[in-house]
């Protein structure tokens, strides 16, 4: 009997009990078993109590920040947000391994017809080594994008805002 599709089944119900919507769900799923190289994992939520989250410059809510491991090892975490652009907000994924790293980001929904350049691979890997307090300035250690101006500032920012998070929740042992 193959268990491969058995544990992603399960897997996709107990994802399905977050309150993420389905295709994001999907998206996010198929990165971590990408990224860690695993088929199966636990996906925990982390709750950052709400006095703590109120004075964090990106925002920490349900459904947002997760733990992810396997066999009570902890692999890394998951952070899950919205970035404006011109007229809308596009989802974003950024992975963390377990010293809290990012190892990488993705643009999982992008809203707009123009910009969506910033969910390039090649861009994003511009991220990738990034620590709390780590501080990202455009033009100097993130590269522009022509026709993306807007979309690079608001992800560069959002980045910014979780790297000085990460920081703060890191000095407090929250994380």
């Amino acid at each position: 009997m193959n268990l491969k599709p058995v544990s992603i089944l399960i897997l996709a119900l107990f994802l399905m009990s977050f309150g993420l919507p389905k295709n994001i769900l999907k998206k996010v799923n198929k990165e971590i078993v990408k990224t860690y190289g695993i088929e199966t994992f636990n996906f925990t939520e982390v709750n950052i109590a709400s006095d703590i989250a109120k004075d964090l410059p990106s925002k920490f809510e349900e459904d947002n920040l997760f733990k992810i491991e396997t066999n009570s090892t902890i692999l890394g975490y998951a952070y899950l947000s919205k970035a404006p652009s011109k007229t809308a907000q596009f989802d974003y994924l950024i992975l963390l391994d377990k010293d809290l790293i990012v190892i990488k980001s993705k643009v999982l929904m992008y809203r707009e017809e123009y910009g969506g350049e910033i969910g390039s691979t090649r861009w994003l890997k511009q991220f990738i080594g990034k620590k709390g307090g780590d501080e990202l300035k455009l033009g100097d250690n993130i590269v522009a994008i022509s026709g993306a101006t807007i979309s690079v500032r608001s992800m560069t920012k959002a980045m910014n805002d979780f790297l000085e998070s990460l920081k703060i929740l890191q000095n407090k042992n929250i994380l």
